[in-house]
């Protein structure tokens, strides 16, 4: 199962999750959060870095013009669309990027996911599932029931993101669906707003992967 890590706001960060071999890397172009990436991570230094990292720019109900710019200055590989976007937007932003679109589930979701998404199928390429909050647009730090995402088709592959922490390896592999690409790591691996704990995105990814089994 792939890893995306969320949040990040230096050059340090991103090259740390490189070097432990996470697939994707968070950056978040939304002002109304504590990660916001602009003033801390100069596009410059992440067009030098040249990594192999996939870098993904969130963004929250920002313009055309915005995500595109973005997308320019940080050679972003995939943009995640946060906020209320539209078919018909999602659609004209990945006629020249990969896009993830995000949907928020409560945590007591019972609902028709498959009928939520519907509209969106022929215009994104991955999709993603956070918690919903009233009046924000994910980092609540809380899960939604998973359960959920059995119950439905969801025939694209899909980033499961919310609330996730050290100690949720195995109710994450609980999760019997065959379109689950990807963890979406954030506030439950942080120091502080925007700082990762790197050892424990180590450990979570050797636990994941089976990988301290294969070594012993």
């Amino acid at each position: 199962m792939k890893i995306k890590v969320c949040g990040i706001t230096s050059i340090k960060q991103l090259n740390d999750l490189e070097i432990i071999g996470i697939d994707y890397a968070g950056l978040i172009f939304y002002s109304q959060s504590p990660r916001y990436v602009l003033n801390k991570l100069k596009s410059k230094d992440v067009e030098q870095a040249n990594l192999y990292i996939l870098k993904v720019g969130v963004f929250v109900n920002a313009s055309e013009e915005d995500i595109m710019t973005q997308i320019e200055l940080y050679g972003l590989d995939l943009v995640q669309l946060h906020g209320d976007e539209t078919p018909a937007f999602c659609n004209h932003i990945s006629n020249h990027v990969k896009v993830i679109k995000a949907f928020r589930l409560g945590k007591k979701n019972e609902q028709n996911i498959d009928w939520m998404i519907r509209p969106y199928e022929e215009v994104c390429d991955h999709y993603l599932f956070d918690t919903k909050i009233e009046n924000g647009y994910g980092g609540s730090g809380e899960k939604f029931n998973w359960e959920v995402l059995e119950k439905n088709q969801i025939n694209k592959p899909f980033f499961l993101s919310g609330g996730i922490g050290p100690g949720d390896v195995e109710k994450i592999k609980s999760v019997q669906h065959p379109f689950l690409l990807a963890v979406d790591l954030n506030s439950g691996f942080e120091i502080e707003p925007g700082v990762k704990d790197m050892e424990l995105i180590k450990i979570f990814k050797k636990e994941l992967n089976g990988e301290e089994k294969k070594k012993g």
